[in-house]
């Protein structure tokens, strides 16, 4: 409860390390009997029993956003998850009647790999410049690690040509991909992500208020936290482990 994990995470955690106690459904028993002192199922982030939305695609094209490049244009070692460096952004919206502030939050494909950018509103401009800002950071590695963006159309994400083109050369620093109206489960990385998120920010919450160290350390949890799809490994060990091959051309800062 103290570290935001799911039951699941926890029992993935401990066999991954050597400590082979009980599996997930008994811990999961444990809970609905009361044996844990404080510990119900209202304590739990994700309801242990969810209703699963069936979804259908809708190809549409999205008219304000005439002339993009469709996520039917994805190549397959992308769509497959072959290869690093393939994110999905969105952002997230703090109060809607109060403070303009927002999150723009990058999902890697392969990895689960997650950066989330503190933005002072949902705009285009507010988008170009946190990207420009990761640019300067990563410099001529932004490329490697940034090959394509898949995105949604909000209207914060309109001017892809603005997102793609580099803040330090006269080329492009990405291809941006976008999803068919909605149809976020085609970024469902990145929307199941977003979730975990509201675990640190409800819905409703200022998030002006959130110093750069509260958006860092929720970051760094993401990145830490196992995960049952990559076999309980974190998003930084399977980075780590890629910027270790001799393949790598980029390292982490």
């Amino acid at each position: 409860m103290k570290h935001k994990y799911s039951p699941d995470a926890v029992i993935g955690e401990l066999n991954r390390t050597g400590q082979e106690l009980i599996c997930t459904k008994t811990l999961y028993n444990y809970i609905d009997r009361g044996v844990f002192e404080g510990v119900s199922n209202y304590s739990l982030w994700e309801k242990r029993k969810r209703h699963k939305h069936k979804y259908r695609q809708i190809s549409r094209i999205s008219l304000k956003n005439k002339g993009s490049r469709s996520i039917e244009e994805r190549p397959e070692r992308i769509n497959n998850r072959l290869e690093y460096g393939h994110w999905e952004g969105d952002s997230i919206i703090g109060q809607r009647n109060g403070r303009k502030d927002a999150l723009f939050t990058l999902s890697e494909r392969m990895t689960r790999e997650k950066i989330i950018l503190k933005l002072e509103s949902a705009t285009q401009e507010a988008i170009q410049k946190a990207l420009n800002k990761l640019e300067h950071n990563y410099g001529g590695y932004f490329r490697e690690k940034f090959k394509t963006i898949t995105l949604d159309n909000g209207r914060e994400f309109l001017d892809w040509e603005a997102i793609e083109q580099s803040a330090l050369t006269d080329k492009k620093r990405t291809i941006v991909y976008f999803a068919h109206p909605y149809s976020s489960w085609e970024r469902g990385t990145n929307e199941n992500q977003n979730r975990m998120i509201r675990r640190f920010i409800p819905k409703g919450t200022d998030i002006s208020k959130l110093s750069d160290k509260d958006i860092k350390r929720i970051e760094e949890w993401m990145n830490n936290y196992p995960r049952k799809i990559l076999g309980y490994k974190t998003p930084n060990e399977l980075v780590l482990g890629i910027t270790n091959t001799k393949n790598s051309s980029w390292v982490l800062n």
